[in-house]
């Protein structure tokens, strides 16, 4: 077996590769979509690298967190790395079906999955292929912006519109599709609007910030997604942080603080969720990965409430 996932890659958080493997047994699946489609902003890009960049930084880490009562993660789940979505340049809808049919596939062996992006836009086609294996889809989506526009100079994928996707997708339940820490004036007076007309639940900066127990709070979240539904999906924009603490993702302000995203998913995965994505990190933008570094941390925190939880098999 190979060592790296490519080139001098190695797979996420130590994981066991499973690029050339096709029968996935391990309990964690993790891949990546390095994809940038329709950039909304030209001189700020990168996010396609991502993927590589969150794995090589994540070279550095155990699985270890002597702050959640010393669990190893990897002693109760396994991990396993099954390399990138093999993305189409300049061909939005064809590389949108390779999405959705690549992760239909691994939702189908019921592994717990992990995405990393690439844009936002990449939601949209993974949770595509979860409704097709017949779910009822809950999300809690934390983000600063709604990203539910109906198209970003008539492409339908960009990253500015897989929530306005996810509204008209069947197999999604809207009132269980939960925007958080919805924030600053990058969003577009309409966007609110789109979301109240689909009947999503919107939950700002203020609400988050003015909590008065977080962890409670972050239970409330959950149960909002969880009704009426069979599975909970998470997906987590870094700009949900402020870039104080997200050196390397788009530039917004009055943001939560990396301890309370991890406060919050840590809740969201001791409740129960299927999978997971983590989007828009910017290498380019990050002299020194800072913001690639954290997705490691976010994902044992989750991967650590989903043990605490007693979902683990």
């Amino acid at each position: 077996m190979k060592t790296n996932i490519y080139g001098n890659t190695p797979p996420m958080l130590g994981a066991k590769n499973l690029t050339d493997i096709k029968d996935y047994d391990t309990d964690v699946l993790i891949y990546g979509v390095p994809w940038e489609g329709a950039c909304t902003w030209g001189d700020y890009t990168g996010c396609e690298l991502g993927p590589k960049q969150i794995r090589l930084s994540s070279a550095r880490y155990s699985t270890y967190l002597p702050e959640l009562d010393h669990i190893n993660v990897e002693d109760h789940m396994s991990l396993g790395d099954v390399g990138d979505v093999s993305v189409i340049p300049h061909d939005v809808p064809g590389t949108m079906g390779r999405i959705e049919s690549f992760a239909e596939n691994l939702w189908k062996t019921g592994k717990f999955l992990v995405g990393f992006g690439g844009d936002h836009g990449i939601t949209y086609p993974i949770v595509k292929g979860l409704t097709n294996t017949g779910k009822k889809v809950g999300i809690i989506h934390l983000d600063s912006h709604y990203d539910n526009m109906p198209h970003y100079e008539g492409d339908e994928f960009a990253r500015s519109t897989p929530f306005m996707r996810l509204y008209e997708t069947e197999g999604v339940r809207n009132e269980s599709l939960i925007h958080a820490g919805i924030k600053g004036p990058r969003n577009k007076p309409e966007t609110g609007k789109y979301a109240r007309e689909a009947g999503a639940v919107t939950l700002t900066i203020n609400d988050i910030k003015e909590a008065a127990d977080l962890r409670s709070f972050a239970n409330e979240i959950y149960d909002m997604a969880a009704k009426d539904v069979d599975v909970v999906y998470l997906t987590i924009c870094s700009d949900v942080l402020d870039f104080a603490f997200n050196p390397g993702g788009p530039v917004d302000g009055n943001g939560i603080t990396s301890h309370e995203l991890v406060t919050m998913i840590y809740e969201f995965g001791k409740r129960g969720l299927c999978g997971m994505d983590f989007v828009e990190v910017y290498p380019q933008q990050d002299a020194n990965q800072n913001s690639s570094h954290f997705v490691s941390t976010a994902v044992l925190y989750v991967l650590a409430g989903h043990i605490h939880g007693g979902h683990a098999k």
